[in-house]
């Protein structure tokens, strides 16, 4: 039997699109699913829209309630529930092809030491989000691995741990792998990797999909197989105002956790900026270097 897919869905007042969500989820094409959904605490008529699929379905759909403590409590709380050798996200307002779980199924199957896969996704604009602003954002982040010349072998790319050997690595986009309804997962990786960071508000996805690879590769499926959706709600834009002690905190991990993965240029950057004795060191050379030529 093929392996089980859990496509989890961590929600929260998400009547407005859910219901395209769990249409999308019950149409895969791949037949061993089970369908999870953490619930935190919606106020709206959420629950009662996925209630009313359990009818239409012979897939397994779980409703858990979970009391809120953030985003990535709750993606962790759904992660808790699921039976599936594999992890499928799938946000409330975002949207999977037909054949999303078969074809990232498919990529496991071709290569064991993957650890997860994932693929390009299009866009869905709400008519109060089409701007320039907007449109910017599709040019810059519309295709996260543009700049990093992967080579695809059958409509599949591998990206491994020299990632972060390369110079683009820390710069714009710094999420070079995507948001969590573009990919799948072991489940046994959490065993070796950890959870979702429940400090993190803005960009726990791509940090866990960082300790994803320093253990294995991840595939990337060249063909978007997830729209996600753009609109003002959406967790992104609320919690973008958050995000600076994000970025404080993840400057500092690549410190302490990638010091010895990323290139000698980005060692020395990092060297200087946090460890003190190089720091003081610098401070006297540069003291020196002013009265010797005053």
């Amino acid at each position: 039997m093929n392996p089980k897919v859990s496509i989890c869905i961590p929600t929260y007042n998400g009547a407005k699109f859910i219901a395209e969500a769990m249409e999308s989820a019950i149409r895969q094409s791949y037949e061993n699913l089970e369908i999870i959904v953490s619930d935190d605490a919606s106020k709206d008529c959420t629950l009662e829209i996925i209630e009313g699929y359990k009818a239409q379905t012979t897939i397994p759909i779980c409703i858990y309630h979970h009391e809120p403590n953030g985003i990535g409590a709750n993606w962790n709380h759904a992660i808790k529930h699921s039976k599936g050798d594999y992890i499928k996200f799938l946000f409330q307002d975002d949207v999977l092809e037909p054949d999303c779980v078969k074809e990232m199924v498919a990529a496991f199957q071709k290569n064991k030491q993957l650890g997860m896969v994932t693929s390009k996704r299009e866009f869905i604009v709400a008519t109060e989000s089409c701007n320039d602003k907007t449109e910017s954002w599709i040019a810059n982040y519309g295709d996260l691995q543009a700049g990093m010349q992967l080579k695809y072998d059958n409509g599949v790319g591998v990206i491994n741990k020299s990632l972060f050997k390369l110079d683009s690595f820390l710069k714009s986009p710094l999420n070079k792998i995507g948001e969590p309804s573009v990919y799948m997962f072991k489940k046994d990786l959490i065993k070796e990797v950890g959870w979702f960071r429940e400090d993190l508000k803005q960009i726990l996805d791509y940090e866990f999909c960082y300790r994803v690879l320093k253990k294995q590769p991840i595939a990337i499926i060249n063909k978007p197989l997830v729209k996600f959706r753009i609109h003002p709600l959406q967790a992104t834009n609320v919690n973008r105002g958050n995000d600076i002690g994000d970025y404080a905190i993840y400057n500092k991990l690549i410190y302490t956790d990638y010091f010895w993965y990323v290139n000698s240029k980005t060692q020395k950057r990092l060297l200087k900026k946090y460890n003190k004795p190089v720091r003081m060191f610098i401070r006297i050379k540069n003291k020196i270097k002013s009265i010797l030529y005053k």
